[in-house]
């Protein structure tokens, strides 16, 4: 798979594309992909995911905070694995939203030469979102590209969306939004030094530092898997503001102890697979109270592991 920022040095002949945000590559994003990959393959062809970023409503709307499932690159990755063979970061901007649906489709004709257009029932692109299934039909029948419209994916009657996942992602129902996933949930990040705490009380913690615009689970205790240099581990994380040492408001942390690991890896990247909600975080009366309830979180941890 190869990943690009941009088109510029880009000239494709006869893909099969597909275009949107595909933020999280939930179970409905899944649906689109895997009939593009497989016809594209059984045509001999290349299968090419157009995708964005920033996010459309990050530039119409106003930037948030905790807004993301995946980065671009994690994006491109577990397009990856699901077969793509191209995926396009495109930059979206103010420019982009204002340019009409035939332009834009012009320019991708001269770069990526496609024969099928693969988008979901409520796709629209262009000035005024002009750009809707009947429109691109339309521009298809003059340029010679088929559209293929998926129809909405539902789970428990709901259509499965970014907005739902995000939503669950938010308020730490971690196994909800897997089950809108398809996959673990999962956050990255780098180590940074904490302040040593948990070291001391025998159960020492990695500090995750996460982009500001990364989603992350709401506040609690979680069960996790952590990869560490290429090995997974258990791992119990804690999303919040430490309030059994913080008496003054604080910025939230993300701190994973890893299980059945010792080494010094700050600095280095670790990921975290969120597989389970535990219990919301809570202010004990000491240290003693503290150490005993993280005893019971990794007793009750390794459990979910071993029955998952």
């Amino acid at each position: 798979m190869r990943h690009s920022y941009g088109l510029q040095d880009l000239f494709i002949q006869n893909a099969w594309l597909t275009i949107g945000s595909y933020d999280g590559v939930h179970l409905g994003h899944q649906q689109i992909i895997h009939q593009i990959t497989a016809g594209a393959h059984q045509a001999g062809a290349p299968a090419v995911v157009l995708t964005f970023f920033p996010h459309p409503a990050i530039v119409l709307r106003g930037p948030r905070d905790s807004f993301y499932l995946t980065l671009p690159e994690e994006k491109a990755e577990l397009l990856g694995e699901m077969g793509v063979d191209e995926v396009i970061t495109y930059p979206f901007s103010r420019q982009t939203s204002e340019t009409e649906p035939e332009d834009f489709i012009r320019m991708l004709i001269t770069h990526l030469g496609f024969s099928h257009l693969w988008v979901g029932y409520d796709f629209a692109l262009g000035k005024d979102r002009k750009g809707d299934v009947e429109t691109l039909i339309s521009i298809g029948e003059k340029y010679g590209f088929v559209v293929h419209v998926i129809e909405a994916y539902q789970q428990d009657g709901e259509v499965v969306s970014s907005s739902r996942v995000r939503q669950a992602v938010e308020a730490g129902r971690i196994m909800a939004a897997n089950r809108l996933l398809g996959n673990r949930f999962t956050i990255r990040g780098k180590v940074i030094p904490g302040d040593g705490r948990g070291s001391t009380i025998g159960i020492p913690t990695a500090n995750l530092a996460v982009a500001r615009e990364r989603a992350v689970p709401g506040p609690g205790v979680y069960v996790c898997l952590a990869t560490v240099e290429g090995e997974t581990y258990p791992a119990v994380t804690n999303i919040g503001v430490r309030p059994t040492f913080e008496d003054a408001p604080v910025a939230p942390r993300i701190e994973t102890h890893i299980l059945d690991f010792s080494g010094d890896i700050y600095g280095s990247e670790i990921s975290l697979a969120f597989v389970d909600f535990l219990r919301p975080e809570q202010k004990f009366s000491g240290v003693d109270q503290l150490v005993a309830q993280i005893r019971a979180d990794i007793a009750q941890g390794r459990e979910i592991l071993t029955n998952t």
